[in-house]
């Protein structure tokens, strides 16, 4: 019997050929038969031919493209290693620059122009960076002194008093311009022995301008090393689209076609290609502009031989198109054999296709052969048994993606809650900049005010109604100074030491201190420490003043009396401080406010809201987070928790 599958299928072939011979008017009942052989290779045979045909032809533009893509590749490549190579030079003479400029006692021989200690004090950093070129400039463009490499690689004195101010290197800088990038210039100039990439920087004595320093670079020096990192020739020119020079030796005919006409120069978003005749070769240039801070000063060509693309196509063609055909009467004659071969099984295989498209993935092809067909047969029996396998897992993976849902939700929750850690630094660390600002500056008019009322009150003469107000002046510039101290400690300006020490020792340190605090309030303090040792690297002075803090809250939070408790514990990448209490706690809409400055919930006069920010930058500056827990009338538990270190763990001996 047929699978219902099947049967469906030759329905929708039967209603498929009927409409077909509807429009065509066949005659009733009409239908062909086609023999299998012959719907196989016949149609493969003229898609082969053709294919070949529209091959032979594709694959010749493709090679003869490659090839030139290939060269326009490579002196593209070529023009762009160029360009790196000068922008290395110009960021080699800003660190040269900057070196002479700062070198100690050159401000000071700019300023009093002595030559002789320039000299001095350059020539050693020239010979030993390999400097070609340096010039000392004073403020009225004139130069003080040129050195320039010698023979023997040292430098030596070769001009004195040339007049600078008509070179843009130089005015610009006494002039007190910047260009895009800052207060340095490049350009490409010539001078007496030659034409040089000059770069130049100006020179200050305690923010004063006292000079300009120039350093350059022979263009022949620069060429050479660009060719050898390029594998091109390379050509400079300037802003003219004059040679300035050249790695190419000069020909009989020819050179003067390397130079460009001013209208012509490449535009600063622009590259120009052009195509040669030297020493009898075909040769192609690209020209792109040469733009270096930003700056166009020049244009940069690279020449590459390109006689070989027209040789090596014709060799291509000629091999393609034997290739091609040897292989189209290949392909064909394989089609043949291979038809011969799958007629009687491709019927069983498309039979299994359509039922396991209907949803039946039982099925199973039986055929026992060892050619392709019996591969194919057997990959099919692979298809539908890994197609119940994966509807298996897909069932299996739906399982999983809900409870991954539920495991991102909670990753999401605590990310949410490092994000609110973050805004809470931000917050801290904008307001610590601006108050170790303005502090220092506000202390010492309240302790001038303070003084002049201490004084005035000395004086007898004052009757008893001025007396009240200089002691009120008095009292709010105590005030007034306080809060100033609170703020120097929030900005935490005192020097951090840290040291590698048991936490143990600090958390004790902090209950004694507090112990007198805590007796007083009816408070009983529990301490919940592990026997083996807590080493962190620390510093204890700012960790035992967090804890202070947190134990001075939570007693002030717990005005009938209660339990204060401490536990301390250690994990492998946090050491943990729990503080607890059993107070009044905290209103939820105030827990993610209770770390901002100056925000307290304590009575006016009692506090300045500065003493959990505080704490809270010390421990962010450990490398720690401080997190919170808190419900009205049952208490409130801050946990403190500091990372365990590498150097933590290996000073432990652990």
């Amino acid at each position: 019997m047929k699978s219902q599958a099947q049967e469906i299928g030759q329905a929708s072939e039967r209603a498929w050929w009927t409409r077909l011979s509807q429009r065509l008017r066949l005659p009733p009942g009409f239908r062909p038969h086609f023999n299998l052989q012959s719907i196989l290779i016949v149609p493969y045979a003229v898609l082969t031919l053709v294919t070949a045909t529209i091959g032979i032809y594709v694959v010749i533009q493709l090679v003869t493209s490659s090839f030139r893509e290939r060269f326009a590749n490579q002196i593209t490549e070529a023009s762009r290693v160029a360009a790196d190579g000068i922008v290395r030079r110009e960021r080699i003479h800003l660190e040269d620059l900057r070196l002479m400029a700062f070198t100690e006692g050159v401000p000071q021989a700019f300023s009093g122009r002595d030559v002789q200690t320039l000299q001095t004090l350059l020539g050693p950093v020239a010979q030993n960076n390999n400097i070609e070129v340096v010039t000392a400039v004073d403020l009225e463009a004139q130069e003080l002194l040129t050195l320039a490499r010698g023979p023997d690689g040292s430098p030596r004195a070769i001009s004195q008093g040339a007049d600078f101010s008509q070179w843009d290197l130089v005015r610009n800088i006494l002039q007190g311009r910047n260009d895009a990038l800052g207060d340095k210039f490049i350009d490409l100039l010539t001078i007496s022995n030659g034409s040089y990439l000059f770069t130049s920087a100006p020179v200050r004595e305690e923010s004063r301008l006292v000079g300009v320093l120039m350093i350059g670079t022979r263009l022949e020096t620069l060429n050479a090393e660009l060719k050898s990192q390029a594998l091109a020739d390379v050509i400079v020119l300037d802003r003219r689209g004059a040679v300035l020079a050249t790695t190419l030796t000069k020909p009989d005919e020819g050179y003067a076609a390397l130079e460009l006409r001013p209208e012509a120069a490449p535009g600063p978003d622009a590259s120009l290609t052009r195509d040669l005749k030297l020493y009898g070769r075909d040769f192609q240039a690209l020209y792109a502009p040469l733009v270096l801070r930003q700056q166009m000063i020049g244009a940069l060509a690279v020449v590459l031989p390109s006689n070989y693309i027209v040789s090596a196509t014709a060799t291509s063609r000629n091999s393609i198109s034997l290739i091609f055909a040897l292989g189209t009467m290949a392909v064909i004659f394989a089609g043949y054999l291979l038809s011969q071969s799958i007629v009687r099984p491709i019927l069983r295989l498309r039979a299994m296709s359509q039922a396991v498209a209907a949803g039946d993935l039982q099925q199973s092809a039986g055929l026992e052969r060892t050619d392709e067909i019996g591969e194919l047969a057997s990959a099919f029996d692979t298809m539908t048994l890994r197609l119940r396998e994966r509807t298996e897992e897909a069932n299996r993976l739906y399982t999983e993606t809900v409870q991954r849902n539920k495991e991102l939700a909670d990753i999401n929750a605590r990310l949410q809650a490092t994000q609110q850690q973050l805004v809470q630094s931000e917050k801290l660390a904008a307001i610590g900049q601006l108050t170790a600002g303005i502090v220092h500056d506000v202390k010492n008019p309240l302790a001038v005010i303070k003084g002049l009322a201490e004084v005035l009150l000395d004086d007898p003469q004052h009757d008893p109604e001025t007396q009240a107000h200089l002691v009120s002046i008095r009292d709010s510039a105590s005030k007034a100074n306080q809060i100033v101290s609170d703020l120097l400690k929030f900005a935490r300006q005192s020097k951090v030491e840290r040291t590698h020490r048991d936490l143990r020792e600090t958390v004790q340190a902090a209950l004694r201190l507090t112990k007198y605090l805590a007796g007083k309030a009816h408070v009983q303090s529990v301490a919940e420490l592990p026997d083996q040792p807590l080493w962190l690297t620390y510093d204890a002075q700012q960790i035992e003043q967090v804890l202070i803090n947190m134990i001075h809250n939570a007693i002030q939070a717990m005005p009938e009396g209660g339990t204060l408790r401490l536990r301390a514990s250690n994990s492998a990448d946090y050491v943990t401080v729990m503080i607890q209490d059993t107070g009044t706690g905290i209103a939820p809409e105030n827990l993610n406010r209770i770390f901002d400055p100056f925000f307290t919930t304590k009575p006016e006069g009692e506090g300045t809201g500065l003493g959990l920010s505080v704490s809270y930058g010390i421990i962010s500056d450990h490398g720690g987070y401080i997190e919170v827990v808190s419900k009205l009338d049952e208490g409130t538990t801050f946990t403190i928790s500091l990372p365990v270190r590498r150097v933590d763990l290996e000073e432990a001996g652990e």
